[in-house]
């Protein structure tokens, strides 16, 4: 903000880039010497290497959060392409070790297709989601089952979730960075 009050700012960093553990990495050379792996023997089919922005960090922006405001007053905006989210996704490993990628359900139609959870899950999770898509805070005739102040433990266990439909509902929609 101070480069944009026309005020100098010298920014100083140990690394040939900026931006630390949240840095964007460019061109896509780059980001091969960061991780220490060996150059593919055909880079030309990746394209451009300049190119290529690889965050090291995936970023949501909240869309009427105040960093989207921040990015829009400072004009930074011109170099950036937002894109909504199509999904998410979650990594479940069976008991044989296989592992195997799920579209988190995000509708109710989608709950009752997936097969991410049993039959019984299934109907709980499709119940939540009906409940917190309708719930509206400053609307009390949609507070039946959700009350604002409540945990989002106490709502999976309001809904009778288990505990793996909890774990990827937090992971996915309230967007918790590890299991802790």
């Amino acid at each position: 903000m101070m480069s944009c009050s026309k005020k100098k700012v010298l920014h100083m960093d140990r690394n040939k880039y900026y931006g630390g553990e949240s840095a964007s990495l460019t061109p896509l050379e780059d980001v091969f010497k960061h991780f220490g792996m060996p150059m593919p023997d055909k880079m030309d089919k990746y394209g451009r290497g300049r190119d290529w922005n690889v965050d090291l960090i995936p970023k949501f922006l909240m869309a009427d959060g105040k960093l989207v405001k921040l990015l829009v007053d400072t004009g930074v905006t011109r170099y950036l392409e937002f894109k909504s989210v199509d999904g998410s996704y979650v990594m479940k490993t069976d008991k044989g070790k296989n592992k195997k990628i799920f579209k988190v359900p995000s509708n109710e139609k989608e709950a009752l297709a997936s097969s991410l959870m049993g039959l019984m899950e299934k109907r709980r999770f499709r119940n939540f989601l009906i409940a917190v898509s309708n719930f509206d805070e400053n609307d009390p005739t949609t507070h039946k089952e959700i009350q604002p102040n409540m945990t989002c433990q106490d709502l999976y266990n309001k809904f009778g979730l288990d505990n793996n439909t909890a774990d990827f509902a937090g992971h996915a929609f309230a967007l918790y960075r590890n299991d802790m």
